[in-house]
Order: structure tokens, then sequence, then C-alpha cells
């Protein structure tokens, strides 16, 4: 195998396909990265970590065709520091890869093509096209509230799904719910509730930054594809059920607290300041048109602070996790927000308004 490709072309399909190879490998061409060139002229890179697999095709000149696998993250990071504007020579051969540009020469080891893993699709039925903005308004909306526990290994993505004609996104941990609701994709009469995982979700958003216009999603019960132009991201969904959450979603919740978004959480986040690590929590206390900020912590003293607000309903006190409330307050894109509470132990509803796309449900804490 024998190209020759622009630095930059190379250090972004690199950057793409590098961030899915873990750092530590039991499995040895895992660590690699799947370089391919092909007649037509391009060079194809492929990494997995066998749950998730990233494709990118880019422009090089090649003079030999030809495939060889060598470390993603050692060929990412040589890019990384060549000279800009650099011409970068590929060539493999007898189990090397010689890499030269300008002056630097560089020679690694390599393993063989044929032994690369690659994630097998199957069918996949399900297929339609969502808007860039539409797929990073439902990433963004959601997945802070994704599960890191691994025993409730269900939790640990974002859950797709239809419902009342509409598609929806929801995120669980258990103490705060998140989901969005955007309009059903032309074409998309049936598809099966899938649970993408947050490994497929972080990379899906960092490439999105890079795509205009509409991603291509193809589907079946257990493998999920996004086509985004040159990069092709294919994952393993979760298995498992993700619970009813419309059950925890508060309906007849009185106690409606209008209030700025944004000096609500700057509030929260100067209280905040004392809490400790394990607590977290800040107490609310509502009064007519006044909400009273406070936390006390018998190591650090305690803080207070009023925020204005539009309240009516009777006066009484709440306990929150600053962390969990400010990660919702921060998704707010209006200048009011509704938080609709009923006493201090039922869930608190938390939107932008009766016709926005996300709603937010957030557990109360004792304090």
């Amino acid at each position: 195998m024998k190209a020759t490709i622009e630095r930059a072309t190379l250090l972004k399909g690199l950057s793409h396909v590098q961030s899915v190879v873990e750092r530590r490998n039991t499995i040895p061409i895992l660590s690699n990265v799947l370089i391919e060139a092909t007649a037509e002229g391009r060079l194809k890179l492929m990494a997995t970590d066998l749950d998730l697999q990233i494709n990118e095709s880019i422009a090089a000149a090649v003079d030999q065709p030809g495939a060889t696998t060598v470390s993603a993250h050692t060929l990412f990071d040589i890019a990384r520091k060549l000279p800009e504007g650099a011409q970068v020579s590929l060539t493999a051969a007898d189990g090397r890869m010689a890499i030269v540009a300008g002056r630097a020469r560089f020679s690694l080891g390599t393993l063989p093509r044929d032994d690369f893993p690659v994630i097998a699709e199957g069918e996949l039925p399900t297929r339609f096209e969502l808007p860039a903005e539409t797929l990073k308004q439902i990433i963004d909306k959601t997945r802070f509230a994704i599960s890191t526990e691994e025993t409730r290994y269900y939790l640990n993505g974002i859950f797709l799904h239809l419902a009342d004609g509409m598609l929806k996104a929801a995120a669980t941990d258990g103490h705060r719910l998140a989901r969005v609701t955007v309009a059903k994709p032309e074409g998309l009469d049936a598809m099966p509730d899938v649970i993408v995982p947050r490994k497929c979700i972080a990379e899906l958003r960092k490439l999105l930054d890079e795509v205009d216009g509409s991603v291509g999603v193809s589907l079946s019960a257990t493998k999920i594809r996004f086509d985004l132009g040159p990069a092709v991201l294919t994952s393993k969904l979760i298995d498992g059920t993700f619970p009813d959450y419309t059950r925890v979603i508060p309906t007849g919740n009185d106690k409606i607290l209008k209030i700025d978004p944004k000096s609500f959480m700057q509030g929260v986040d100067r209280v905040s300041t004392i809490a400790t690590e394990k607590t977290r929590a800040v107490k609310m206390a509502l009064d007519r048109d006044r909400i009273t900020l406070s936390v006390t912590s018998p190591e650090n003293g305690t803080a207070a602070e009023e925020v204005p607000g539009d309240y009516a309903a009777a006066p009484f006190e709440i306990g929150f996790n600053s962390r969990y409330l400010m990660d919702i307050l921060g998704q707010i894109g209006t200048d009011v927000v509704e938080i609709h509470l009923a006493d201090a132990a039922a869930p608190t509803l938390i939107r932008e308004g009766d016709d926005a796309a996300a709603l937010y449900v957030l557990m109360p804490m004792r304090v």
C-alpha cells in the first residue's frame, strides 16, 4: 500500500476514528485503525471497540492500493505534530508502515487487515432522515440525564421510540428525567424501541458539529447506523427494556413558579459553593413572588440568597440536588422557565412552556 495525503485531511479523519479506540485493550488489534487505500483515490479509515464502529473516507493520492492496520493513537499523535500543510506519505510493506513528511520519518509496526474485526450490521429495516440540528437538540437536551451506573445498564443510553405520532427521546438516572419530542420523520411509520448507548451518543455529537443538512439513520432491534456524509457510525444497541418513564411525569402539580432560568441558576450556583460534595443539597423556600435559596453545611457554614420569581400558591419548602437542578436549568433556552411543584416529596416538572419540545422531571431531596 502506498498513498500520499495532505496533513490536515489525514488529521481530521484520524481525529474522528481514534476517539472510538479504547486506550487500554486486551486485544492488540483493537488499538489499531484499519487503513485501506483504494484505486478510486480514497483512504478509508476504520476503528472499533467491538460495540461501536466508525468508518471515514477521505481523499488521497493512491499509488498502490492495499490495506493494513496501525496504532490509532500513535498515528494520530504523529499527524498532530507534523508541520501544517505537509504532504504525508504512507507506505505499508512487510509488517511495517513508513510515514514520511518533509524531513520527518517514522516506522510503525502493523497487524494484518484480515485480523481486524468488523461489526456485522445485518438487516437494518427501519430507515429515516433527521436534520443534524434536530439530532443535536435531542442529544444536548437529554444526555446529561443518562445514568452512569453499570448495574442499571438499560439506563446507560438515550431511549428512542415512537409515541402519540411523534419521535421521543428520553434519558434518566432515577433522580432526574429528560425528554424531547420532535416531529416524526417522513416515511417512518414503525420502528422498534431502542436504547442508544452513551459512548455512541458522545461520538455522534462530536461528528454532528461538522454536518450540514440531514443525517441518515438506519436501525434494527440490535444495531443502529448514522450516515454523516464521509463518516458512518455503527453501534450495537443496549439489550434491555427501558422503564415506563411516563409514570413519573407528574400531571397534577398545581404550584407553579415562573422564573428567569439564568438568574435562578446563578443563585443556585452561588449558594451551593459551600455545599459538601456528598449532599449538594439546596433548599428552596417559596413565598409569594419570593424564593429564598439556602444551603446549610456542618463543615462550611450557611449561605442564603433571595431570587425574584412569579409565584402565587401556598408557601412551602423543598430541597434539590443543586448540580441536577443546574444541569436542567442550563438546557433552558427561553427567558422564563416553568417549575410545576406539588409538595416536598413529589417529583417536580420543569419546562419552558406548554408546547416546548423538552420537559424535565427532578426528584426532590430531604433537606
